[in-house]
């Protein structure tokens, strides 16, 4: 057999640690990025925050973070530049111009926190150490407060946490936890420990006072007909009940105002907070998107170790130098992905100007390919930089995600956002009649007849997201 030798050109892709750190730092948000900056900081003695002076003096300095700034940043007047504001505020007039539009929407409830900084465990059990029960009663109400859920209800079958308890409790009959379960149930909150939303319901009208307007009907309908409620059956209800419209509609209004997760309003985990990315503000007439300089980390080369690294080039300082090359790296890939930030955000901003003039009803269709042809970078960078970066507008907050979104054609040969049409959904079933709600195919026809084909299957399924009950479940009484 005779041996040969062959040349082969190949080509492969190898991901540099400077480009692998681009990328993790790309996709990560805000406070992830601060929680991996802090480890890079005690890491590394060469990497150091700027003082805040500094860092406000050279903020001062500096051209302003907005791509309306990039592009025209030698045309700025000296007038305005020095006597404004920074970029990233927002004028008193922009919010108020809109403080209607977002008022309402379903994107405007982050960082929300707890009603209560106890637990739902927390404030039950400090009730059972007043309480004037037994040692022994004290222990099984404990071990029932252990079994609810973060709503308040008791998940587990009374029969199960009996057989559980009886290797630590001698002689446990099942009347005793009977019995203890009557004891969590007259804790606060009203409902608490309730085995079902209709004992939850229940026990809270029973405890409202006696001469309370169709308090009896209310109880009755929590008790036997909860089904027939959710269902609409007014005819039915009447009968089984025999009662008129009147003390039906208000029984049903007394319900309504009972609360059906007592507990919710305690044991919430952490409060997680959003941090704006970007800002948009509409600047002459222009939609402009400008970083939040409170996001941007303000980091720096330590000129100390800098200085003594040059001094001492020659006798070994190669893990000082080494140090050096990775805080200069972390600096540039941080500075380059708020850049990339600030460019989506304004090819996102120049494409949903409408939406930014009118709501909802005015997005577009938008895909993450148009924004990679604009910007010139590849669609998975789009996906890294839309997800988890938010951007502050005079309409709320929003994650970069939520502009783009399938699309509908219509009529006339273009396309409807399905964020437009979801709009559409929620004005059309506000102004519906209550005692006639539009059924889904009566939604589909309406925007048929707007020009928006759309298949009634698409319109339940959008009705959905928003979470609409359907025509039978929106029906007044």
């Amino acid at each position: 057999m005779k041996h040969s030798l062959q040349l082969k050109l190949g080509q492969h892709l190898t991901l540099t640690p400077q480009l692998q750190q681009s990328i993790r730092l790309l996709q990560l948000s805000t406070l992830e990025l601060n929680q991996e900056l802090e480890q890079m900081l005690q890491e590394n003695p060469l990497l150091e925050r700027e003082d805040e002076d500094e860092a406000s003096h050279a903020m001062a300095e500096a051209p302003a973070h907005t791509a309306e700034a990039e592009a025209h940043s030698t045309e700025t007047p000296a007038s305005e530049s020095s006597d404004s504001e920074p970029a990233t505020a927002l004028d008193d007039a922009d919010w108020n111009d809109y403080s209607a539009a977002g008022g309402d929407d379903e994107d405007s409830d982050y960082a929300q926190g707890s009603v209560s900084g106890a637990t739902l465990r927390e404030h039950l059990l400090n009730q059972l150490i007043v309480s004037p029960l037994t040692l022994r009663d004290r222990t099984l109400v404990a071990a029932l407060i252990d079994d609810l859920d973060e709503s308040g209800f008791l998940t587990q079958p009374l029969a199960d946490i009996t057989a559980s308890l009886q290797a630590e409790l001698e002689e446990l009959e099942p009347e005793e936890l009977e019995t203890a379960l009557k004891h969590l149930q007259n804790m606060d909150p009203t409902g608490v420990g309730a085995r079902n939303l209709a004992e939850c319901l229940t026990l809270q009208l029973r405890a409202l006072p006696a001469g309370t307007p169709a308090r009896d009907a209310a109880m009755r309908l929590t008790t036997h007909y909860l089904d027939l409620l959710a269902a609409r059956d007014v005819g039915k209800l009447k009968k089984m009940l025999g009662i008129d419209d009147l003390t039906l509609r208000a029984a049903r209004t007394l319900i309504l105002s009972l609360n059906p997760r007592p507990g919710a309003a305690f044991g919430a985990d952490e409060t997680h907070y959003v941090i704006p990315d970007v800002y948009v503000r509409k600047v002459k007439g222009m939609w402009i998107a400008s970083l939040n300089a409170d996001a941007m980390p303000k980091l720096r080369v330590n000129r100390v170790y800098a200085d003594i690294l040059a001094r001492h080039r020659e006798s070994g300082g190669s893990q000082l130098a080494t140090q050096l090359q990775e805080a200069r790296w972390l600096i540039k890939n941080v500075q380059q992905r708020f850049d990339t930030i600030l460019r989506v955000s304004q090819a996102i901003v120049d494409r949903q100007k409408h939406f930014f003039e009118h709501g909802e009803v005015a997005m577009r269709p938008l895909v993450l390919r148009e924004i990679a042809d604009v910007v010139e970078l590849h669609e998975s960078t789009i996906s890294r930089v839309t997800t988890q970066k938010y951007m502050m507008t005079p309409r709320g907050l929003y994650e970069l995600k939520y502009f783009f979104g399938s699309h509908v054609a219509t009529d006339n040969g273009g396309a409807c956002s399905s964020t437009a049409i979801r709009a559409l959904i929620k004005q059309l079933v506000a102004a519906e009649n209550a005692r006639k709600p539009l059924s889904d195919g009566q939604l589909a026809e309406v925007l048929g007849q707007q020009g928006i084909v759309v298949a009634r299957r698409t319109v339940a399924k959008y009705r959905e997201s928003l979470q609409i009950p359907p025509a039978n479940m929106r029906r007044a009484l």
